[in-house]
């Protein structure tokens, strides 16, 4: 196995590790690629690869995916948590094509940036756990359709890197009166079409510029990335709704500090 191949391992599995945690799991792989000398065609590696984190919720979701959408024609609730994940998905699809170049060229090219919004993120994070919020929505599938708009547009927040698609979307929806574990698996339903959406719009934008070379790094990148999702997916619920999400806030602020400290130092 050659270097490259390992570091696509490697930044597959942070990939996985991080995607539905509140860290920002594409700030961590660009931050790491940068580092580890690691550069892919038009950046697509970063966000295709979020494929495999796909699946793996996809594949821990499959029974209740299959029964809410089996229940939907006779059931209102079932159809309700279907148009609130695809009202909130909307805000996405809109600027997420309009800034995509500006996003592609700009943003992900500067560690600098995605350090600070590291530690922003992280602050709003330790913050907004200690806030004696009032949890007026415990289930996910029972948001109602205005404040899932307005988790949609926060979402967006996201295309920033550092910020966090799940961090935004998780204090985004804690801050509109969501509980933690509801918080948490709003994310879940939303990361789907998002995150689909993202891959395919990626992969069609690179169509010409990706060989089979790196369409096997990718391939790489994909399989560590399910495989540590899934982990993550099966647990994360659990542990938020004991833990909070304070200490994803103080692993963002320490993970900013040292890349401005490196930063700093020339590397």
């Amino acid at each position: 196995m050659d270097q490259t191949t390992i570091i696509a391992a490697v930044l597959g599995l942070l990939e996985g590790l991080t995607e539905f945690i509140p860290v920002s799991s594409t700030g961590h792989v660009l931050l790491a690629g940068h580092f580890l000398g690691f550069e892919s065609a038009g950046k697509a590696f970063e966000v295709v690869i979020q494929l495999g984190a796909i699946l793996a919720i996809l594949g821990v979701y499959a029974a209740k995916l299959i029964a809410l959408f089996a229940a939907a024609p006779h059931d209102p609730v079932a159809r309700k948590t279907i148009y609130s994940v695809a009202i909130a998905f909307a805000p996405a699809v809109v600027i997420g094509i309009l800034a995509h170049d500006f996003i592609k060229t700009v943003l992900f090219e500067s560690p600098f940036l995605i350090a600070v919004m590291l530690i922003v993120g992280g602050i709003v994070l330790v913050v907004l756990d200690k806030l004696p919020l009032t949890e007026r929505h415990g289930d996910a599938m029972h948001f109602p359709l205005g404040m899932s708009l307005k988790i949609g547009f926060i979402q967006c927040l996201a295309m920033i890197p550092g910020v966090s698609r799940s961090g935004a979307t998780i204090v985004g929806a804690m801050a509109l009166g969501a509980s933690k574990r509801a918080a948490a698996e709003f994310s879940f339903f939303l990361s789907m079409p998002t995150m689909a959406g993202a891959f395919a719009y990626d992969l069609y934008k690179n169509r010409d510029i990706l060989t089979a070379a790196d369409l096997n790094i990718i391939a790489v990148g994909f399989v560590f990335a399910f495989i540590a999702a899934v982990f993550v997916v099966r647990g994360l619920l659990d542990f938020v709704g004991r833990h909070g999400y304070a200490i994803f806030g103080w692993w963002r602020i320490a993970v900013g500090t040292i890349v401005l400290l490196a930063i700093a130092a020339g590397y």
